[in-house]
């Protein structure tokens, strides 16, 4: 694949890479043993962050390169450098890349891996929201402003206040409130602070308590300037059709990282990744702090290790976004895809095969 990108590089497909503007260009022939298409081959992108501004869509997605660090389980061979944003006018229109809006080197505060990023609109702003490892090599979640959805974004000089660990997601209610979901064990360090202080030596992947309650994802209630924190971020719990929280040698079913949001006829879903079975899987609460029931599977795994979402509504459709390794066929090389979501008349959603 890296060759395909240096010939596509040679006749122009890649200018957008250098901060420019350019339609990414679809992948070409289509593989048939996949549900979808990758919506994106010029760059490989992952962790789509998919939101509708202004009746457009914007994708705000990890940039996945070629760094040549060794894979490990803490995802040290995930070490991007930027974030683009891309848009369209519908699902299935020509993608549009607004090129680099954000370097790590713009960042003051951040030492590596920029990974999956998340954003809002309050008040004629957009906020960019990102993980990074700061100088110390914790992850925390830092926030970057501009009066355009598509950018550049200018970081703010210190991290938000009483973030950590990874994935942020920022729901807002029909309200107006505007909440971050965020975490993940493993490489995104959410274990690593089950006792509310960082422990450097801690656990590499998660609690091992498997006859004890999982990790659970956090949330925040955001203040009215979107950079900070309202409250302490608390445990958004997650339990079975008993009532009891999911376990943490349930790996079929407990939260691992890549949380989302959304609310459909006025109940909140909660979906998420379960990492080392590959699973997206989704719950449903009356109100956004919880208890999540869990309900089921959403995405059946794609070929990759990982997968991360986003769901959005849009002419009148409900869709998902996800990646997988069509493009590279490896794990650290990603294209974002997108697919119809449908939902059962009890509310349930459909679950989704993507492969054929």
């Amino acid at each position: 694949m890296l060759t395909k990108l240096r010939a596509a590089a040679a006749t122009g497909l890649l200018g957008a890479a250098a901060g420019g503007c350019a339609t990414a260009q679809r992948a070409t022939p289509a593989d048939p043993q996949f549900l979808n298409q990758p919506l994106i081959s010029s760059i490989y992108t992952a962790d789509p962050s998919a939101h509708v501004f202004d009746g457009r869509i914007y994708l705000y997605p990890s940039h996945d390169i070629e760094a040549g660090v060794p894979e490990d389980d803490l995802g040290s061979h995930f070490a991007m450098r930027d974030y683009h944003v891309f848009s369209m006018e519908r699902v299935g229109a020509e993608v549009t890349d607004h090129g680099v809006v954000l370097r790590l080197e713009d960042i003051p505060w951040a030492g590596r891996q920029l990974w999956a990023p998340d954003a809002a609109y309050k008040d004629g702003k957009y906020f960019l929201y990102f993980p990074a490892k700061d100088k110390q090599d914790i992850f925390r979640i830092g926030v970057a402003v501009s009066d355009r959805a598509e950018g550049p974004f200018k970081a703010e000089p210190e991290p938000i206040k009483g973030s950590f660990s990874i994935d942020p997601a920022v729901f807002t209610d029909t309200d107006g409130q505007s909440y971050m979901i965020f975490g993940g064990i493993w490489g995104g360090q959410l274990q690593r602070w089950a006792t509310g202080t960082y422990e450097q030596n801690g656990s590499v992947t998660d609690l091992k308590q498997p006859d004890k309650p999982a990790l659970m994802p956090k949330i925040a209630r955001m203040n009215a300037d979107m950079l900070t924190f309202a409250e302490a971020p608390r445990d958004l719990s997650i339990v079975d059709e008993a009532g009891k929280p999911l376990l943490g040698g349930d790996s079929d079913r407990r939260f691992f990282e890549g949380s989302w949001m959304h609310k459909y006829q006025g109940r909140y879903y909660l979906s998420y990744s379960t990492g080392d079975t590959h699973r997206l899987v989704y719950a449903v609460a009356d109100n956004p702090y919880g208890p999540f029931t869990y309900q089921g599977v959403l995405l059946e795994p794609v070929q990759g290790w990982t997968n991360h979402h986003s769901i959005v509504e849009h002419d009148g459709k409900w869709w998902l976004f996800y990646h997988d390794t069509q493009l590279s066929g490896k794990t650290h090389l990603r294209n974002v895809k997108v697919t119809e979501l449908n939902y059962n008349p009890d509310g349930s959603i459909r679950t989704i095969n993507p492969m054929r």
